[in-house]
C-alpha cells in the first residue's frame, strides 16, 4: 500500500528531537510521500528547509487566516519568491477560519483575496482552511473562482451542500482521522461514498487530528498514522483498501504535480 500524507505540519516543534524517526515510521507504514504545510512566513520557510533535506518530502508556502493579521504586501513577496523553489508544490494553507478569531474578518478576507491571486499567478493548487465561515468562504471563490484553479479542502467537515458545491469547483476533498472518531467522525462517515474516488486526498495535519486506534495510545499525530485515515475510508465506503490507496497517491500526485 502506497500513501501520500497530503497535509502535515512536520516543521512544528514537537517533532525537533526525533523527526528522522517520524520520517522513518511514515516510509515503514508505506507513506512514500509528504506534503508540509506553512502557515506563516517562519513556518513556510522550515517548511522548505525540511523538504529540502528528505526525498519524498514536499512543501506549501501561505499564511493561514489565524496570522491573517500579520500579513503585508512585503511577505506575500517573499512568500512568491520561496514559492520557486522545486519542492513548493502548493499555496496554503489559506481561507477563512471564523471560530476563534485570532485575526479579524477584514484581514481574513483581505489577505485570502490576495493569496488566490498568488496561487493563480504561480499556477500552483490552493489548500484550502475553512471553519464556521457561514458559507463566506463560498462566496468568495464564487467571486473570484478561475476555472483553471485546482486546490483541496483540507480536513473537510462541512454538510452535503457544500461538498457538493466544492466539488462543482473541481476541488479535491481532504479526509483526515475525523473520519475514524466514533461521534464526531459519524456525518463524514455517511459522506464519503458521496465523493467520487478520483477526488479524494488523505490528511493527517499531524502533530493534530490524531485517528484511532492510535489517539488511544499518543497524542501527538504523525504522517505514519494517515494509513488508518485511508483503512477507515476504505471501511465507509465499502471498498478494497489497496485499489483506494493507488487512486489516491494518484490523486495526490496529479494535484501537486
Amino acid at each position: 500500500m502506497k500513501l501520500f500524507d497530503s497535509h502535515c505540519h512536520l516543521d512544528d516543534s514537537v517533532y525537533d528531537k526525533d523527526i528522522d524517526d517520524v520520517i522513518k515510521r511514515a516510509n515503514e507504514a508505506g507513506v512514500s510521500a509528504m506534503m508540509i504545510v506553512g502557515t506563516n512566513k517562519d513556518s513556510s520557510n522550515r517548511a522548505v528547509a525540511l523538504a529540502e533535506s528528505h526525498n519524498g518530502l514536499y512543501a506549501s508556502v501561505g499564511i493561514h487566516p489565524h496570522d491573517a493579521k500579520n500579513c503585508s504586501e512585503q511577505v506575500l513577496s517573499y512568500l512568491i519568491k520561496l514559492a520557486k523553489n522545486k519542492k513548493v508544490r502548493a499555496w496554503g494553507e489559506i481561507g477563512l477560519d471564523f471560530n476563534r478569531m485570532y485575526s479579524p474578518k477584514k484581514d481574513q478576507e483581505k489577505w485570502f483575496v490576495r493569496q488566490l491571486e498568488s496561487a493563480d499567478e504561480l499556477d500552483l493548487p490552493v489548500i484550502f482552511h475553512e471553519r464556521d465561515s457561514n458559507g463566506r468562504l463560498l462566496e468568495i471563490l464564487k467571486e473570484k473562482h478561475g476555472k483553471e484553479r485546482k486546490g483541496v479542502i483540507h480536513c473537510f467537515s462541512g454538510n452535503k451542500s457544500e461538498l457538493y458545491q466544492y466539488m462543482d469547483f473541481g476541488f479535491y476533498i481532504g479526509i483526515t482521522g475525523i473520519l475514524t472518531i466514533n461521534g464526531r467522525g459519524a456525518e463524514l462517515r455517511k459522506l464519503a461514498p458521496l465523493i467520487p474516488a478520483d477526488r479524494i486526498l488523505v490528511e493527517t495535519d499531524a502533530p493534530y487530528l490524531t485517528p484511532a486506534p492510535e489517539k488511544n495510545h499518543t497524542k501527538r499525530n504523525e504522517p505514519a498514522f494517515v494509513k488508518s485515515v485511508l483503512l477507515k475510508l476504505a471501511e465507509a465506503r465499502k471498498e478494497d483498501p489497496e485499489s483506494l490507496s493507488d487512486i489516491i497517491w494518484k490523486n495526490t500526485c496529479k494535484l501537486y504535480k
